[in-house]
Parts: structure tokens; C-alpha cells; sequence
């Protein structure tokens, strides 16, 4: 970082200086520095700031989520989405929710909403024969994100928990077909294991 701001400062004060008398070229100068010194802390401040909330935190369970905020699926309700042993996790910083993430538990890859409930449905009839360890296939249907770092973040710690997981051992989305969730997912450390008609579908394999 502090190579980067001296080699733009010095390319700034080049430009500026050529064909200007010396007192002039001091005035510039000082401005030049002035400015980036100024520019340097707020960037700096910035970065202190987002690590900050990263660091501070939590992965929670929730009981309910405000789906107006959803941009992928609003039309699902929070019934929808802690039924049959689905379940929604927030990133949580100073009491406030940051980012969300809703899930499915099944035992398929789904390629539709439709079927995305109807296997997680089946998966959580066959649990009640296993302990209610609904699926295998933890299945990502949602995901959005209030501050910046917060998908990302959220995706690595619901990874975390699956893995530790004696039951789940795959996380899957059940994307729609958007160049921005693929996007999303891709740079995130997914791949794209197959594209449906309406939706797509990626797995995080290591996060």
C-alpha cells in the first residue's frame, strides 16, 4: 500500500511540476503531499473499519429473517424457510444482522424452488428414522449481504459448520440464472457443477 501511494504521488508531482517556476513547483508539491496524506488516512481508517466488524463477527441461527430484503427469492416466506428442518443463519455484528443465508437440507441436487421442497421434505420424513439429521446436501437457495464483506463472510462460516457436520457433506446453491450470482459464487471459491433451465447450480468445495 505504501509503495502504491508513492509511486502515484511521485507520478502526480512529475505531471504537475514540468515547465513551472521552482516556487511554484513547492506550492504544488506541498498541495501533491497535503492531499495524499489526507487521502492515506481515510483509506486507512477504512480498512481498520472493515476488519474490524469482520473480526467482531458471529455465524447465529435465526428464527426469522425480513424477506423484503431478499433479492433472490422474497416471494418465500419464513414458514417456507424453517420448515421441514430448513434454516436460516445471519452474520451478526453490535446486534444488528448483516448478511443472510437460507437453507435447504436434502439428499439431491434440486434444480427448481418446486423441487428444492419437495426433497427437503423427503429428506426430513427420512431423518425422523435417524435422529432428525435432515440430508446430506446442505442446499443454498439465498444469500444477501447489508455491508460490504458480509457474503463472503457468511459463506465461509456456514462452510465451517457443515464440515463439522456428522450428517451434511456437501454445501450446494440452488442459484438464479443471473451473471451476478455467478459471480458471486465464483469468486467466492465455488464451481459450477451444472446450469438448469431457470437456475444453476454451484458447490463450494474448500473455502
Amino acid at each position: 500500500m505504501k509503495e502504491i501511494f508513492k509511486n502515484v504521488k511521485e507520478k502526480l508531482v512529475s505531471k504537475y511540476t514540468n515547465n513551472n517556476s521552482s516556487e511554484n513547483t513547492k506550492k504544488i508539491k506541498n498541495r501533491i503531499k497535503a492531499r495524499f496524506r489526507k487521502n492515506k488516512q481515510i483509506i486507512s481508517k477504512n480498512i481498520d473499519n472493515f476488519f474490524d466488524w469482520i473480526k467482531g463477527a458471529e455465524i447465529v441461527e435465526l428464527s426469522e429473517c425480513n424477506t423484503n430484503e431478499d433479492p433472490v427469492r422474497p416471494e418465500l416466506d419464513n414458514k417456507f424457510r424453517t420448515s421441514y428442518g430448513r434454516k436460516i443463519y445471519g452474520v451478526k455484528f453490535k446486534g444488528e444482522i448483516h448478511a443472510v443465508m437460507c437453507f435447504a437440507f436434502t439428499n439431491e441436487i434440486p434444480k427448481t424452488v418446486e423441487e428444492l421442497d419437495l426433497m427437503s421434505k423427503d429428506a426430513f420424513i427420512q431423518s425422523i428414522r435417524r435422529d432428525y439429521q435432515v440430508g446430506k446436501i446442505a442446499i443454498a437457495y439465498t444469500v444477501w449481504s447489508k455491508k460490504k464483506g458480509g457474503g463472503k463472510l457468511i459463506v465461509k462460516e456456514v462452510y465451517k459448520l457443515i464440515k463439522k457436520s456428522n450428517h451434511l457433506n456437501r454445501l450446494i446453491t440452488l442459484s438464479p440464472l443471473t451473471e451476478m450470482a455467478r459471480r458471486f459464487h465464483l469468486s467466492n471459491g465455488a464451481i459450477q457443477i451444472q446450469v438448469n433451465e431457470t437456475t444453476q447450480n454451484f458447490e463450494y468445495e474448500k473455502v
